[in-house]
Formats: structure tokens, C-alpha cells, sequence
């Protein structure tokens, strides 16, 4: 997964693509949050996880963004849009196309996704640049939720792609 995100992201980027990413960070008292979260959440606080500044918090030095690269700041919960300018974003730089890759496949991925979907966008969920914690969960979100919400791909249908529109 990490090996196929790296090649994507230096190929996309190459052929002229925006490469954006979209962290997830808290306080290190998790006031973002409601009072008692439940569920994924509550693991995050339990586990001290995703607090600004700190390395989990951090983008992986393989993939650390580039000078023209966009970082979105503002990422609370599971999905890149809702409680970011990731849509204002896209939007003002007439971006109708997102490729998605990343970690939790089906959590903040697949979040994201939906909300692409549902807000218009022409989204691509990258199947080999997604990971999850169990090779069932990934599976099952591939082949059932994907195909609903988005145009799965490969990295590589999705860079031979985006070479034939340049």
C-alpha cells in the first residue's frame, strides 16, 4: 500500500496533478471532540493518538508534502470534508476529480468517499494505495462499498489515466 502511495504521488505529481493531503490532528485534550465519544473516536483519546505535534500525528517521511502540495488543516473526524476547506479548495482551483488513498480503507477513506460522491465530485478510490486493518475488512470494502460511491482503480489504471489526459 505504502509503496504503491509513494509511486502515485511522485507520478501524479509529475504529470501535473494537486497532491493533497488531509491529517487528522487534535489537541493534546481532545476538546474537539464531544464529551464522551464513542467508537473509533474514544480509541483515538484512549490511545493518546493523532495529537498535533507529535509523530503520530505526523505524514510519513516518504510522503512528505512538496512545496506545491496542499496540506488541509482542520481534520476533526473521519472524513477530508466535513470539517475542513478541502471542498472550498477543490472547488476555487476547478478541481472535479479526486483520487483517494489512505488509511483507515473503511473509515476516514471511505467517509471521504461518500461525501466526494455526494457532493459531485468524479471520485477514484485507489484499491492498492488503501489499507486496512484486516484483509477481509479491505476486501469487503473494495469489492462491495467502492464500486457504489466511486470508480475503483489501481494506481496504475488510475496513472495511465491521468497520463492520457495530459
Amino acid at each position: 500500500m505504502l509503496a504503491n502511495t509513494v509511486d502515485t504521488v511522485k507520478r501524479a505529481r509529475e504529470l501535473g496533478a494537486t497532491i493533497v493531503y488531509a491529517p487528522i490532528t487534535f489537541t493534546d485534550d481532545y476538546h474537539e471532540l464531544s464529551p464522551s465519544p464513542y467508537g473509533i473516536l474514544k480509541g483515538v483519546v484512549d490511545s493518546k493518538s493523532f495529537r498535533q505535534g507529535s509523530w503520530g500525528a505526523e505524514i510519513v517521511d516518504v510522503l512528505k508534502p512538496q512545496a506545491n502540495d496542499i496540506v488541509i488543516e482542520g481534520k476533526r473526524g473521519l472524513c477530508g470534508f466535513a470539517t475542513t476547506n478541502l471542498d472550498f479548495i477543490l472547488r476555487s482551483r476547478g478541481i472535479s476529480t479526486i483520487a483517494l488513498g489512505g488509511f483507515l480503507t473503511n473509515c476516514c477513506v471511505e467517509s471521504t468517499m461518500r461525501t466526494g460522491y455526494e457532493k459531485g465530485y468524479n471520485v477514484v478510490t485507489l484499491k492498492d494505495c488503501t489499507a486496512t486493518v484486516s484483509e477481509e475488512e479491505q476486501r469487503l470494502a473494495v469489492e462491495k462499498n467502492y464500486p457504489m460511491f466511486s470508480k475503483p482503480m489501481t494506481h496504475e489504471e488510475f496513472l495511465t489515466k491521468l497520463e492520457g489526459v495530459g
